[in-house]
């Protein structure tokens, strides 16, 4: 890992290509998404947008800025029909160990099989947290069918990131694609954090339209946080930013969605917001080495 002096921040939401999609693009074939989806969501994102990129661009790139950065795949193959691999990332993480931290992914809807693979994410693999988007794996994370996989998590001591609020994929497409906004909505893991207190939640990216729910939810469990990924800071809810230069300064976490959000940009714009310079350093690296278990990191 690098050293704790030249640790610049911890970006805790960074999407890389593995299995079918990593494949293709090793193989030149392009664009890995189906081609309405990736145009959707370069409307939505921008341009030049991208929807996965290697992991070793992602090394390049975060050692170059002094960055470390939680690397993942989603567990799509069920809606999509790709396979991701877990064994992908971690192979990733053991090049690139000065700067890449793996997180695994596994489809709550497989039962005992995700519940088997979660459990090898982080015994075997050595995987130190876990990616994912109830939209697009159509699951309601408060459905008593899942707990089962959020108990396994929670004994595993590594935090559960969850995808929270609007979805820029599927934006723009008839049906949204089929992707349904609903299971996004904070509330639904307040239950969860309910009803596993050692279980570490972080809601990823502002929460719109329930920003105020995820506010709520992240003050009021202090086993749930918040990642700044998914929008450029300059676009941050008020609310969202006042509350993390106070009530919620320990927190927030760092996170760009990558390559969806381009890294120098978050950076640029978040230097921009009013947060106090005793709470930056907070967002940027604290408050996730503590949740990751990074002691060298936390003072």
């Amino acid at each position: 890992m690098a050293d704790a002096s030249a640790v610049q921040g911890i970006d805790v939401h960074v999407h890389i290509a593995t299995g079918d999609n990593l494949r293709a693009m090793q193989a030149g074939s392009g664009e890995t998404e189906t081609t309405t989806r990736a145009t959707a969501a370069r409307a939505y994102f921008g341009s030049a947008a991208r929807m996965r990129v290697t992991a070793d661009d992602v090394a390049d790139q975060y050692r170059r800025l002094n960055l470390l950065a939680v690397v993942f795949d989603l567990d799509s193959e069920a809606q999509t029909g790709r396979k991701m691999s877990n064994d992908d990332v971690a192979e990733a993480v053991k090049r690139h160990s000065d700067v890449l931290i793996g997180f695994g992914s596994v489809d709550p809807t497989r039962g005992l099989a995700a519940i088997d693979e979660a459990r090898r994410c982080v015994e075997v693999l050595g995987l130190k947290g876990f990616k994912l988007h109830p939209a697009i794996q159509k699951f309601s994370p408060n459905d008593e069918r899942f707990y089962p996989l959020w108990d396994a998590i929670s004994s595993l001591k590594v935090p559960a990131l969850f995808h929270t609020g609007f979805s820029g994929i599927g934006t723009g497409m008839p049906g949204g694609d089929g992707i349904k906004l609903r299971y996004t909505q904070p509330l639904l893991l307040d239950d969860v954090a309910a009803d596993f207190p050692n279980l570490t939640i972080i809601g990823a990216h502002p929460s719109w339209p329930w920003q105020d729910e995820m506010l709520a939810v992240a003050r009021h469990k202090s086993n749930v946080f918040i990642d700044l990924s998914g929008w450029a800071p300059k676009y941050f809810p008020p609310a969202l930013v006042q509350q993390a230069s106070t009530l919620l300064q320990d927190k927030c976490l760092f996170g760009t969605d990558f390559p969806l959000i381009p890294t120098e940009r978050w950076l640029s714009e978040f230097a921009d917001l009013p947060i106090k310079d005793e709470v930056r350093p907070k967002i940027m690296v604290r408050n996730a080495a503590k949740i990751l278990g990074l002691d060298h990191l936390t003072t």
